[in-house]
């Protein structure tokens, strides 16, 4: 393996293999021998250094060595040094091998730095103190913080000069000479024929006193920046860790013991499991995918910008974090598609009803339950509380069930009639009303028995709209009804709020308590069905 040496070349180190090391130094030894007795030669020499470690940069030299290819390919763009006319070297000439520094850039200042450098490099780019810069900065602050957001908007968008380089585009060819040529603590520049010293370490003393005074000021503005940094990077890490082990325990590992649902009214446990009957099922992946995708990415953002805040590391993520970005937003996109065109499948809302009558009403009307939930072996349960809403389902779509509910109201006539309401939703209103239609629900009435399911389906290979299931019986004033556990519990469920059949007097203490009798006689009254034992109370 080739011997490799380590150059400084223009402010930039590269390593450099033997051979082009040799090319290199008798190039510059040519150059350094036509131009150093010519007048601004030093200077062009420097020019020309700069402009060579610009194209060793730009053909990777900082993170590979340089062969003698580079070299050979360095000087057809330079030119060779006989090239170079010692007698007529003219500041025209001088400009085609440093054209990146004869225009002045814009950067932030890392010699003249408080806070971030923006005033040291507006100084140095309006060729003036930056302490007054500061002070334009200051004064602009006190009006509705125009100053603060300027500032921080320059600090956003100006680069750093760290190079010499783009020090040199900083203070412009004519007002920058390299720390080489008069080794000082900072960088000097001249303004025709008087040199003065860089900003920041020379100037008038009101300035220099001013800027003491601003370079305390900022050191405890830079402290109290970053604990409170540190403090919000800390929350960032805490939320982001806590929401992200809550969201994978909870819909990948089904752990409702550790985080419990039941403050929503929902179990958001099962939801997943339920998706497959609310959305197409071919679409059902796409949209947990996309929606772990939305959910997860800004938790894992949260998470690295809050340790980026702790420990203050620079790291190149920038290509990384606008990448993330634009795939999070697809997938916001895709997932908001998907959600809007499965959410017209529930646009509109219809209703269906059946009615059976029994033309002389019984003194005593049983209502019994003929199909039961307890009797169901379903995988999954689903309680939509406030709504008193509950769905039962099997795993592999091989069943949905619904609880239905049974109200009981007073009869204008002698008849007892059996009112089965059925609603859905769908695209349009017979979409939706054939969708209620379809509603798989039993009963049947024999004498003065009423026989009713405790819940209903929906058919095969159909999508859960909202369904529901009403059944209104309509009984005669007087008549005692009677029921088994299941229906009574059906009947309560419909008044738990604010029903007075689930309260009673307490003759000992003298107030109404909630009742847990079940199974007792009721009777219909001109106010509702009341129990029997508590008309009489």
């Amino acid at each position: 393996m080739d011997k490799t040496i380590k150059i400084n070349l223009g402010g930039t180190l590269f390593q450099i293999d033997e051979e082009a090391y040799k090319i290199l130094r008798r190039y510059l030894q040519d150059i350094d021998d036509r131009l150093k007795n010519t007048p601004g030669g030093s200077e062009t020499i420097e020019d020309i250094e700069s402009r060579i470690a610009e194209i060793f940069q730009s053909q990777g030299g900082t993170a590979a060595v340089i062969s003698s290819e580079n070299v050979e390919s360095m000087i057809s763009i330079i030119g060779k040094p006989e090239d170079f006319d010692a007698g007529s070297e003219t500041t025209e000439t001088r400009k085609s091998y440093t054209h990146s520094a004869s225009q002045k850039k814009l950067y932030r200042n890392p010699d003249d730095m408080i806070i971030s450098g923006v005033c040291g490099g507006l100084g140095a780019f309006l060729n003036m103190e930056a302490v007054w810069v500061r002070l334009l900065f200051i004064i602009f602050t006190c009006f509705f913080g125009i100053g603060f957001f300027v500032y921080v908007a320059l600090w956003i968008a100006l680069p750093s000069a760290q190079s010499d380089s783009q020090k040199r585009e900083m203070y412009g060819r004519d007002d920058f000479r390299s720390p080489r040529q008069k080794p000082t603590s900072g960088y000097s520049f001249a303004s025709g024929d008087a040199t003065q010293t860089a900003p920041g370490q020379a100037g008038s003393g009101v300035g220099n006193a001013f800027n003491e005074v601003f370079r305390a000021i900022g050191k405890v503005i830079f402290i109290i920046l970053r604990i409170f940094l540190i403090l919000i990077g800390i929350s960032f890490v805490l939320c982001g860790f806590i929401a992200l082990v809550s969201f994978v325990m909870v819909f990948f590992f089904h752990y409702p013991g550790y985080f419990s649902t039941h403050s929503f009214g929902v179990n958001l446990f099962y939801l997943p499991d339920f998706l497959n009957y609310i959305v197409n099922p071919a679409i059902a992946p796409w949209i947990l995918v996309l929606t772990f995708i939305v959910i997860l990415m800004p938790l894992l953002a949260l998470i690295y910008w809050g340790v980026k805040m702790i420990f203050w590391f620079k790291a190149k993520d920038g290509i990384f974090s606008l990448a993330g970005l634009v795939i999070w937003v697809v997938c916001v996109a895709a997932l908001s598609l998907l959600l809007f065109n499965e959410g017209i499948t529930y646009a509109e809302t219809a209703k269906t009803e059946s009615e059976e009558v029994i033309e002389k009403a019984p003194a005593n009307l049983y209502i019994l339950a003929d199909h039961k939930v307890a009797d169901l072996h379903y995988d999954k349960e689903i309680s939509f509380d406030e709504e008193d809403y509950n769905v039962y389902f099997i795993d592999d779509n091989k069943g949905l069930f619904i609880g239905s509910g049974l109200y009981l109201n007073n009869s204008d006539d002698k008849s007892v009639r059996l009112n089965v309401r059925k609603r859905s939703t769908g695209r349009s209103r017979i979409d939706a009303s054939s969708k209620a239609e379809s509603l798989l629900y039993n009963y049947k009435i024999s004498g003065d028995t009423i026989f009713i399911d405790e819940y209903f389906s929906i058919p095969a290979n159909t999508k859960w709209s909202f369904d529901d299931v009403r059944v209104n019986v309509y009984i005669p004033e007087g008549t005692e009804v009677h029921f088994d556990k299941t229906t009574e519990n059906m009947f309560r469920r419909q008044h738990y709020y604010n029903d007075e059949w689930n309260w009673r007097w307490d003759g000992e203490s003298k107030e109404m308590v909630r009742s847990n009798r079940g199974n007792n006689q009721w009777i219909m009254t001109e106010d509702g069905l009341k129990r029997s034992s508590d008309r009489d109370e």
